[in-house]
């Protein structure tokens, strides 16, 4: 059964790849018209119906025709530049965004005309291939949780196979963040998925990312289930992640968008949500009406669906966050709520051993984390000066810039998550996530939560400090009878569940 299962899960992810190599491409009048359709600035059409006209008529592959329009669009920019006498960075930024609509709008091969049924046979194939193989966990096996030979395979110690792992899920990001044009045929599968909320909308890269990450928690939490099938709190906190990336990271933020209403993730609060400030976020809340917002075409209680997303964001973020790691811990958020601590916990579980134990991680891990933290504190004040003071827009917008691109993009997606088989799966979480340094700071000084412990009965076996994902050394915490105590940890209880000899404990200590 787990062989059949790994056969469908290859099976699909080979043809998944396979699909920009057997497209092809062709530029029509119909294709023109649904490009004109997507334009955001349409002053530019006059140029490109002059240029990209020029290759109706033939037939191209994927990599002839992006190079076709990549000259194109270079000789588009070039006739705006030398109109406009404006050469700037940022409009040819617009210009190159063109790149996916025309893969979007020209393909003509089968992986385009048949996306529906490739999808939901992909689809199909990989929930079944997947529980195929996961399902005989639940009863292989005496009770107990197995980490038989985990330092012993090549996908799980940094073998070849680990490496060539977390080689792709790099590559991987850094496709879907920088050039999502060499992937538009996987994200126009997502069509089929995205007409179940809106049937008039397509897939973006985003959509086919939020996608793909709650299938991956949701599919590894079975597997996480039949891991911890005797425990009961890693039973109860990985359905919490499961249920919280499915309706509040996916389907919620889906159905505010087929409402017209403006974008949040109710469980996310800032500085996670570092675009929370940002004025398109404000102004979509508010309903500023010359940047073209409403403000939400739904009231409740006579006050616009903005305004109280807003509130809720600004509640969220200072008030609750800090009550409930006072009284919980971090770990009600960062175990059972993230969606980050979600995958981490789920598709990053069988590299949980990888996480470094040094005392110059734990150095680095404590400046690094607090630095992204000052960063983004940095760079919210700036955004929320040029609101009144034009003279802070320039420096608020190149912070935000720089933040979006190394923290936003390569710190918590290329970084956070590509190195799981390489680093371990808390990355993000343990070195830069601003969110966890702020409840950190709460939880090492003023949290109720902690983990107690029974010097007495260790016999010292370290199960607890080899799948610690934070990197403590719970070990050395135990064998001295000392409660632990930490910024950085976030309550999994792994430590716990793994011990042999219950010394460890997870507790609310009552002040």
């Amino acid at each position: 059964m787990k062989q059949l299962g790994a056969f469908l899960l290859l099976l699909s992810l080979g043809i998944f790849l396979s699909l920009p190599l057997i497209n092809r491409y062709e530029v029509t009048d119909e294709s023109l018209m649904r490009l004109k359709e997507k334009m955001e600035k349409t002053e530019h059409w006059d140029f490109f119906r002059t240029e990209i006209a020029t290759l109706k008529g033939q037939t191209f592959n994927k990599f002839r025709f992006l190079f076709a329009i990549n000259k194109k669009l270079e000789n588009i920019q070039n006739q705006i530049n030398a109109q406009y006498d404006d050469a700037s960075g940022k409009k040819l930024y617009e210009i190159k965004n063109y790149q996916f609509a025309l893969m979007r709008e020209c393909g003509k091969g089968f992986p385009t005309q048949q996306k529906s049924l490739i999808f939901w046979f992909l689809f199909s194939f990989t929930i079944t291939g997947g529980l195929l193989y996961l399902l005989p966990m639940f009863w292989e096996g005496l009770p107990g949780i197995k980490h038989n030979g985990i330092f012993f395979s090549k996908w799980t110690n940094r073998g070849i196979l680990g490496i060539l792992l977390g080689s792709i899920l790099i590559l991987f990001y850094l496709i879907l963040y920088f050039f999502p044009y060499l992937i538009s045929e996987q994200i126009a599968l997502f069509d089929s998925l995205k007409a179940l909320w809106n049937p008039n909308a397509q897939a973006g890269q985003w959509f086919m990312y939020g996608s793909l990450y709650t299938i991956g928690v949701w599919v590894m939490g079975l597997r996480m289930f039949a891991k911890y099938r005797h425990n009961r709190y890693q039973q109860l906190r990985t359905a919490s992640i499961m249920f919280f990336q499915l309706v509040f990271a996916f389907i919620i933020p889906e159905i505010l968008e087929f409402l017209n209403q403006p974008y949040i993730q109710f469980h996310v609060a800032f500085p996670l949500d570092y675009s929370f400030f940002y004025d398109y976020r404000i102004y979509s809340y508010i309903g500023k009406a010359d940047w073209g917002y409403s403000g939400g075409t739904m009231t409740f209680l006579g006050i616009k669906t903005g305004i109280l997303f807003l509130i809720w964001g600004i509640i969220f973020s200072f008030i609750a966050v800090p009550l409930l790691t006072y009284r919980f811990g971090k770990r009600w958020m960062c175990s059972w709520v993230c969606g980050c601590g979600g995958l981490a916990e789920t598709l990053g579980d069988p590299f949980r051993q990888q996480s470094d134990k040094s005392l110059k991680a734990w150095q680095f891990e404590r400046y690094s984390i607090h630095l992204v933290l000052v960063f983004s504190v940095i760079m919210t004040i700036f955004v929320i000066l040029s609101y009144w003071f034009p003279s802070f827009q320039s420096i608020g917008y190149q912070l935000r810039s720089i933040y979006g691109f190394l923290i936003g993009s390569i710190f918590s997606g290329v970084i956070g998550t590509g190195f799981y088989p390489l680093m371990g799966n808390r990355m993000w979480c343990r070195f830069g996530c601003p969110l966890a340094a702020i409840m950190g700071i709460v939880q090492r000084f003023k949290s109720r939560f902690q983990i107690t412990t029974n010097g007495g009965q260790c016999i010292s076996c370290g199960n607890c400090s080899t799948y610690c994902e934070m990197g403590i050394d719970v070990r050395a915490y135990a064998q001295k009878g000392e409660n632990i105590v930490r910024a950085s940890c976030v309550g999994c209880g792994i430590c716990a569940a793994v011990c042999p000899r219950g010394v460890l404990k997870l507790e609310n200590i009552e002040s």
